[in-house]
């Protein structure tokens, strides 16, 4: 897909897995930004479940965030820049990569498959890399993929998906969800303090709208 010359370059939209044994597990960057993201934030107020009308605006951490959205990836667009993957397998490791976000390791499974064996009784189930939405500058998040649903609209001569469709869905995760000692804690934290900063400079832009629009009789 070609851009018009001189225009700014665009931010992509990505989704990143980070594995503390191996740093960048995942990098997916998004083809094609999606046009559209659905966010959805609901209050954690402890009034709201006891009924409690002395506690009816405590609040017992940030809202619950899921977003929403559908990603495009073509393996026809921009032929010349194909690398020799997408020439044999279409736009499958895309989609593995994606995929693989939601697999515990082989290597792990086999493990513990192992020790299963030999007879231990408590074994640890794998955990996930930390995942990261990046939604340009001012929001980095920590997040856990729900579900992913994907429709693969075009296949070349062997079955390879090289045109699909995906809509993911992820539950932004916070400092209500995360150890403290988790990067993504700290990371949140940061997203909610750069959130309020531009929630002051709103207060700024509001006032002097109110003071425009004043009139003196």
């Amino acid at each position: 897909m070609t851009t018009f010359p001189g225009s700014p370059r665009l931010l992509k939209g990505a989704i990143i897995g980070v594995d503390k044994f191996n740093p960048l597990a995942s990098i997916i960057v998004f083809q094609y930004n999606p046009e559209t993201l659905t966010r959805r934030l609901e209050a954690r107020s402890s009034g709201a479940d006891t009924g409690d009308r002395s506690e009816v605006y405590r609040l017992t951490g940030p809202p619950k965030e899921s977003i929403t959205l559908s990603v495009e990836v073509d393996g026809t667009d921009e032929v010349d820049n194909l690398n020799p993957a997408q020439l044999v397998s279409g736009v499958l490791p895309t989609l593995s990569a994606l995929e693989m976000l939601l697999y515990p390791k082989s290597e792990v499974v086999l493990a513990n498959a192992g020790l299963s064996a030999t007879g231990f009784l408590e074994i640890i189930p794998p955990e996930a890399p930390l995942t990261l939405f990046v939604w340009g500058l001012h929001r980095v998040l920590p997040v856990r993929l729900e579900s992913f649903s994907i429709t693969e609209e075009a296949h070349d001569a062997l079955l390879n998906p090289i045109r699909a469709k995906v809509e993911l869905s992820m539950q932004v995760l916070s400092y209500h969800d995360l150890k403290v000692t988790h990067p993504g804690y700290s990371l949140f934290i940061v997203h909610q303090v750069a959130k309020e900063i531009l929630a002051t400079t709103n207060v700024f832009n509001s006032v002097q709208s109110v003071g425009g629009g004043l009139k003196i009789i």
